[in-house]
């Protein structure tokens, strides 16, 4: 389907295939207003700027309600069932979920739901099991209040994927990606710093609190810490990595627990937020 064919649908049922991809009433009532939509990159921007500043916490909850619950073991082993001999380069180190990992994925996502209120919610594209369980682990740590607004922000990047999935023939080439990203080197080892927890905070209601959160890939990049269109506001953010964890799991002793960095965004443009590490020492830059 086109964007064109897409537009060419009755009300009716652009707007119920519009819930599919993102199960909030609100959202979808409100988007429809802006049908039919003038290109792919408008529809995007409508997308998420609905969701972001014209939805709220019972709309993102609805949202939630839509996924289908995958927390018990027979669930999970279905979902990596398939997963060892996965195609191409970029999933080369995508291994078969173990039983240690599923029966520890199923205890944290009972653990997640019950501290909540609502089931652990992750673009889970591309991710092993054991990935998710990683996430999943750090993330409990965090406040609801803060999960809520992790959760919402990972709604939206499945939202933008189900909608170009729902539209497959359409022109995304204009299409662009996270305005935040960021890379991790260890430059003790000269290699990426795999599996590194980062947070991203934000001065909100007085506070400095997590609205995203990722772990770093094979390259060390997280290139999707924020969906696709969506703005940060010109304001000062927090960058938490949490470098102790790191060492940790790589058997090295390190001098700085975390490392925060703190930045201003004052434009619109892409902002590359790098990290090079050692154990005794660290360096940032704005990258491209």
């Amino acid at each position: 389907m086109t964007l064109q064919d897409f537009n060419s649908l009755e009300r009716e049922e652009a707007q119920k295939l519009l819930f599919q991809t993102c199960g909030s009433t609100k959202w979808a009532t409100t988007l429809m207003s802006h049908f039919p939509f003038e290109s792919e990159t408008t529809l995007v921007e409508h997308a998420t700027s609905i969701w972001y500043d014209d939805c709220s916490e019972p709309d993102w909850r609805e949202s939630f309600l839509h996924h289908p619950k995958i927390g018990d073991v027979k669930s999970l082993e279905r979902k990596f069932a398939s997963t060892k001999h996965l195609a191409g380069k970029e999933q080369a180190g995508v291994a078969t979920a173990t039983a240690e990992t599923i029966q520890a994925l199923a205890q944290a996502n009972t653990d997640y739901e019950s501290r909540n209120g609502f089931i652990f919610i992750v673009c889970a594209t591309g991710k092993s099991a054991a990935e998710m369980l990683r996430i999943l682990q750090d993330r409990l740590s965090n406040t609801t209040e803060e999960e809520v607004h992790i959760a919402m922000g990972e709604q939206a990047k499945i939202t933008i994927i189900r909608l170009i999935k729902l539209m497959h023939e359409a022109n995304w080439n204009a299409f662009e990606g996270s305005q935040l990203t960021t890379h991790v080197l260890d430059t003790s080892l000269g290699k990426p710093g795999k599996d590194f927890t980062i947070k991203l905070k934000q001065y909100t209601n007085n506070k400095w609190q997590t609205v995203c959160q990722g772990v770093t890939n094979e390259d060390g990049r997280i290139p999707d810490l924020l969906a696709p269109g969506r703005g940060l506001a010109h304001q000062n953010y927090k960058m938490i990595f949490n470098t102790a964890g790191y060492f940790q799991q790589n058997n090295m002793q390190g001098f700085y627990p975390e490392v925060e960095i703190q930045f201003t965004v004052i434009d619109d443009k892409h902002y590359h937020i790098p990290l090079l590490i050692n154990p005794f020492g660290y360096s940032t830059y704005r990258g491209s």
